[in-house]
Formats: C-alpha cells, structure tokens, sequence
C-alpha cells in the first residue's frame, strides 16, 4: 500500500477515535472534536473529505442503531439504515464544500459548513457539532466563546492548526483543572425516574399519584418548581389537568412536566406547567426527532399524525416568574435550540428526556454532557430530568 492510501486509512481511523471519545458523553471529552475539522481539512480530495465525514459521524451517532432497534421492538436494520440517512447530510455538506485549495478560501468553506450544520434545515441533523464544545474551552465567555470557539475551528483547517491546537489544548486543560460546579437555581429541583417504557404509556390513576408523589418529595418548599420528564405524565387533557390540580391543592408547588398534547395535525411533544391554580402548556418541542417523531413526509401524502415541529417557537418560558430555556431530548444534541434561546438571556437552563429506549448506548450520557457544556458556555444554572 502507497503512502498516500496508508495516510489516507490513518486520517479516517482518527476521525473514528475521535467521534467515539469526544461523544463518550465526559463534557471533558467534548473538546477532542476540534480534532475533526484539522482531519477534514487534511484529507487529499472530495472522496476522502466524505470517508473522514461519514466517520466521523456514524462513531459519534453509534447508539443510534440500537436505540432505534429498542424503540421500535425490531431488529437492527431500521436503526442502521436511519444510521446511514442520518448521516447523508453531514457528509454531503462536508464533501461539496471540500476544496483543494488552502488558506482563506478553505477556511470560508469550513466557515460555511459549521454555519449550515448548525440552523436548518442541514442542522436538524447537526449531530456532534464541535462549537458544542465551547462551554469546555470557554467556560462562562458566552457569545465571546462561542465566536472564539468558531474562530478555533476555522484555524484548525489552515495552517495555523498547529498553533490553534496547542492553543485550544491548553485552554482545555486549564478548563478541566479548574472545572468548577454552577449553582442550581435552589428553587428548581430535577426528578429522574426509572420507569422504563411504561413512562408516558400508562394511563391509570395510580400512575399519576405516584409522579404527583415524586413531585411532591423533590419539592423543599412550597415555591419550588419540579421537574419531570419528557413524555411523564401521557396524554394532555382536561381530566389528567383536573387531577393533577386536585393533587397539588393545598401546595404553592408547580410541576413542569413531559405530555403529549393531540390536536387536528398530530401532537405536540410539550411541557405542561400545572400547579393547583390551574394548567397549561408552557413549551412546544422546536425539533422532535426526525423519523420516529417529526414525519414532514405526511404533508406531501395528505396524511395526519407525527410531531409537530416549532422550529423557532417558543425559544424561552416564564416560569414562577423566570425565563426557562427548555429543551426535550433531540434538542439537546442539535444546536440551533440553545442558541436561539441563549439569545433571550434565560434565568435557567431545563433540560429532560425520555431515554428508556437508549440503554447500552451513550445517547443519554452525551445528552446530558451536551447540556452541561452549553450551561457552562453561558454560565446558566442547569436542570436535568431523565427517565431511563
């Protein structure tokens, strides 16, 4: 084998190491993507700019395939072939914007690539997106890390790499040596469960007794606001709003908690804010997840059904009298979400998700890491709610 094919076969095993330790869900592990748009850049033509891409990303999204298998209770090729979908973005941006041409005109081309993938419609699918890292690098720097984070991976594909990698290295070091805890709001208290698939599937009333009793156990005082995930309390409606309003008079505790709200399209994945004065539909879900959830093929067919998307609705929530920026579960892995939100200035960060479905893989973890990076970018306080 010649030289240059040896290169070649070294430049995609990294991108593979690099999209499974970056995406390992450790929030210190996240900033290892920066090595991808070096990589990128280092590759000799546009075939090889795709092979490094498609890496790159199928190790990062590797759970994908059996989650997808555990959602739907089949076998492993669904997951894979929306595995291979998945990734048909990432790689096709990355390999047309390839050019052989160094300096500025490739560093405006890696520009570009990071802008497309982060906003739709390319960043619905913008999985692993290495600016994700910036809350790492740049700890509470805000916009000024982000756009320093930006800049960073601009100069990894040119040939200041080398002294943008040693840079970016040792602002990441510096990070994780004096990686320090952002309070939580005191007032807002997380609940993760472990109720499996049944979560947001059983109906009866002694399920919802025990969320209202988990609820109430979190809750330190009467003017806590509670967390619970996404999809907890089922299907939205005047009796499941009833009962919870019984079940919380005589409290000032309000609960944000995970529903399903029906009407004449399909269903809003929502959080629902219920206390004893009353209840109401506090967020719609901006990006469900492509396929299983959000179907925009059903438009073109006539049909009805699938998770609406509300692409840019709703970006915060006032909640007990702050701003949330909440995100459900695929949000957390995209990029546009937080953005959009951070733009409003949110008091809190409140993230949740219903992960049952992604046992064995890391999807929840690099949730959850994702979450924290963005919450230290801006300096926000973050709360998490999970059900596995």
């Amino acid at each position: 084998m010649c030289r240059k094919h040896l290169f070649d076969v070294a430049l995609v095993a990294s991108a593979i190491v690099t999209g499974v330790v970056a995406w390992s869900g450790e929030p210190l592990a996240l900033p290892l993507s920066m090595a991808f748009p070096m990589i990128w850049s280092l590759t000799r033509n546009r075939l090889m700019a795709g092979a490094v891409s498609a890496a790159y990303f199928m190790a990062a999204s590797r759970g994908l395939p059996q989650g997808v298998a555990a959602y739907y209770g089949a076998d492993l090729l669904p997951g894979f072939l929306l595995w291979l979908t998945a990734s048909s973005g990432f790689v096709a941006i990355h390999a047309l914007f390839w050019t052989p041409r160094s300096g500025v005109r490739r560093a405006a081309r890696y520009g570009a690539i990071m802008l497309l993938m982060a906003v739709p419609p390319f960043g619905i699918l913008g999985w692993a997106h290495p600016l994700t890292a910036a809350g790492i690098v740049f700890p509470a720097w805000g916009w000024t890390g982000l756009v320093a984070m930006a800049a960073g991976l601009v100069a990894m594909t040119t040939r200041l790499r080398l002294v943008a990698s040693v840079t970016m290295t040792g602002l990441w070091l510096w990070s994780a040596i004096n990686w320090t805890t952002f309070d939580r709001p005191t007032a807002w208290q997380g609940v993760d469960l472990s109720l499996g698939s049944s979560l947001g599937r059983k109906f009866d009333p002694a399920r919802h007794y025990l969320l209202v009793r988990e609820a109430k156990a979190a809750g330190r005082s009467d003017r806590d606001v509670v967390i619970l995930p996404e999809s907890a309390i089922g299907f939205w409606n005047p009796t499941v709003e009833r009962l919870w309003v019984r079940a919380l008079r005589g409290s000032g505790l309000r609960v944000l908690a995970g529903a399903t709200a029906i009407d004449e399209r399909g269903y809003n994945n929502v959080l629902v804010e219920i206390s004893a004065d009353g209840g109401r539909i506090a967020y719609r879900q901006r990006m469900p997840v492509p396929g299983p959830m959000w179907q925009p093929w059903l438009v073109l067919t006539g049909e009805i059904g699938g998770a609406q998307a509300h692409f840019f609705a709703n970006p915060v929530t006032e909640v007990a009298g702050s701003r949330a920026g909440i995100l459900i579960c695929y949000e957390l892995l995209i990029v546009w979400p937080i953005i959009q939100s951070m733009l409003y200035d949110p008091a809190v960060i409140v993230a949740v998700g219903n992960g049952w479905w992604t046992r064995g893989t890391a999807i929840v973890a690099i949730q959850r890491a994702n979450a924290v990076a963005w919450s230290r970018l801006f300096a926000k306080p973050l709360v998490l709610s999970f059900n596995m």
